[in-house]
Formats: structure tokens, sequence, C-alpha cells
């Protein structure tokens, strides 16, 4: 059935109810009877939303809509000053998967300051990357080792990780570099790699006995 132009003001107006039962209830209601009028709504909400899981079905209800649509008014979120809005484009991206959108995952992105937006620039990048340019993106990820905390770290390590062999000649190079940070992040992703079993926790606490002791002095100094 056709939504009518009463129906979708009626929608649009739920997505800004002060109650998150009632804006959780309007974008899935959205996803369940998709219309080109909501898409630019949904995307807007996704730059504001502050509950979790509306924001996860606003994300929904965007990949219920054809990605011809969808996937070039997110590529335009990409550049939004609003760091929320960035991360939320960027996740919904990689919901959808159409790789029209690898031009848009760019190094910036990759390397933006918001730990968050970079987490979910991997993530997507991880998704949407042609066949023959892993190895190119595991370079641009290995630029990030060492960085953040443990939930950024642990995203890096994911997204490199998924990239399986093409990862390992950037991994090699960073577990050679300066900083004891990139090499102990390093050294934890070669292990996840070895063994996708091992914890990362218990990765990185591995590595930085290695590199505790490749650092301790020997007998002869």
């Amino acid at each position: 059935m056709t939504t009518t132009k009463a129906d979708t003001a009626k929608a649009l107006r739920a997505l800004e109810d002060t109650r998150p039962q009632a804006r959780l209830q309007a974008a899935l209601a959205i996803g369940t009877a998709p219309e080109p009028p909501f898409i630019d709504k949904l995307v807007e909400r996704c730059a504001t939303e502050t509950d979790f899981f509306v924001r996860d079905m606003l994300t929904w209800a965007l990949t219920r809509h054809p990605a011809s649509l969808t996937v070039p008014r997110l590529i335009r979120e990409l550049r939004s000053d609003r760091a929320q809005a960035r991360s939320q484009a960027l996740h919904t991206l990689s919901k959808i998967g159409d790789r029209q959108a690898w031009p848009a995952i760019t190094r910036a992105l990759l390397s933006d300051p918001d730990d968050e937006v970079a987490r979910s620039a991997w993530r997507t990048a991880v998704v949407l990357v042609p066949e023959g340019e892993e190895r190119a993106l595991a370079g641009l990820l290995a630029t990030q080792l060492g960085r953040g905390e443990h939930e950024t770290r642990l995203s890096l390590g994911q997204a490199l990780a998924a990239l399986g062999d093409a990862a390992v000649p950037a991994l090699r190079a960073a577990a050679s570099a300066a900083r004891p940070d990139v090499r102990v992040h390093a050294l934890a992703v070669q292990r996840l790699l070895r063994d996708p079993d091992a914890g990362f926790a218990s990765a990185i606490e591995e590595a930085k006995r290695v590199v505790a002791l490749a650092g301790a002095p020997t007998a002869d100094d």
C-alpha cells in the first residue's frame, strides 16, 4: 500500500518525538513501508539521534530504501562538520554494502581525529574495498596503529585481521616501528592473524612482553 502524504508527514513528525520509543516505532514503520521522501529526514536524524537503538533502527530503515537513492545522500553526509553524522553515514554505508561508495572512503576519514568516525571508517573500508586493493588499504590502516584506547585499537586490529594476508606486509613493517605502542599493536594483530580465536587483550599482553624483552639490556651491555 502506497504511503499517503498525511502518513508521510505523521511519520516524519514522529521522528522528532521527545520519547525514544516513539522515534523507534517511527523508524520501524518507515523501514516497513519505505518511500523516497523519508530518506533525507532519516539521514538528518542519524546525525543528531542520541539513543543507540533508535540510531540502529534509522540505519535499518535506510537500508530498506534503494541504494541508488540512499548512497549518494550518505556520501554527502561524510563531509559534514558533525562527527556523529560522518560516523553514522559510514556505518549505514557498511550495512548497505554498495561499492559505489568506495571512492568516498578517503584517507582523511580513515585517519579522522574523532575515534568513533575513524572506527566506522575502518569497518566500512573493509566491507567495501574492491578486490586487489586490500594491500593498499592495509597500508593506510597501519598508519593508525598505536592510536587510542583499547576499544579503538581493537577495532583497528579487527579491520586489519579481516584483510588477511593482504595485511601481512604492513604489519611486518609496523612491528619494527620506532614507537613501542605501534610495535605492540602490530604484533598483537599478527597474533590474531595466526590465531583468530586468540583474545585481543591476551594478544596485546603477549606483544607487550615481546617488545619489553626486545628492548631489555643484554649481558654484553
